[in-house]
């Protein structure tokens, strides 16, 4: 293997890295002896040159796939609920919402009103509000968009409580707190 290879196959597993080089922050000289000690390699300068190719690589294609992500947005459309729960119970229940079978726990998501008052739950989350995100079927072949919007709320240290791509639809319910930031956030994006 080349050392081009090595630093690449170094790098695969290291997100956060890979992150940093396709936002060009990260000091490609103490990047590149981390990966020469790593590799134990002597040749720090074709492991920093690798790097180089690698980042101006990443951020070619982070670039286009943002503007991918982006353009797509632009063709959604947002839709709020209200009075939303989530409850998460280790039996399935006959309850009106949604459900999802998750094998050995049940995940449904309701009107608060339908909530039932009897019921053990694992967790309850009563107080929601639900943003559907409605996309163009080609949401189905863009990647990216998920972790777009789920990065996008998190830099703005908004908790989802539940996330659901179906489709066309991306489904995110989010703490009543924090649904006025969500929808800001979300409302700029979308036309």
């Amino acid at each position: 293997m080349t050392i081009a290879q090595n630093v690449r196959h170094y790098l695969r597993n290291k997100p956060y890295l890979l992150e940093a080089l396709e936002k060009g922050i990260v000091n490609l000289s103490e990047l590149s002896r981390q990966i020469q000690k790593e590799l134990k390699t002597a040749d720090n300068s074709a492991i920093k040159a690798a790097l180089r190719r690698y980042a101006e690589e990443l951020q070619k294609r982070r670039q286009k796939r943002e503007e991918k992500v982006l353009q797509l947005l632009r063709r959604s459309s947002l839709a709020v609920y209200d009075r939303k729960s989530v409850m998460i119970t280790a039996k399935e229940l006959d309850l009106k919402g949604m459900k999802v079978d998750l094998l050995d726990k049940f995940v449904y998501l309701m009107d608060r009103s339908d909530l039932p008052d009897r019921v053990s739950a694992l967790i309850k989350h009563e107080n929601c509000t639900m943003i559907v995100v409605h996309s163009p079927e080609e949401l189905e072949n863009t990647p990216g968009v998920v972790a777009f919007l789920a990065t996008l709320l998190a830099e703005q240290n908004v908790n989802i409580v539940e996330f659901i791509s179906c489709w066309t639809e991306t489904i995110m319910v989010v703490e009543k707190k924090d649904s006025l930031k969500t929808y800001e956030v979300l409302s700029n994006l979308v036309s």
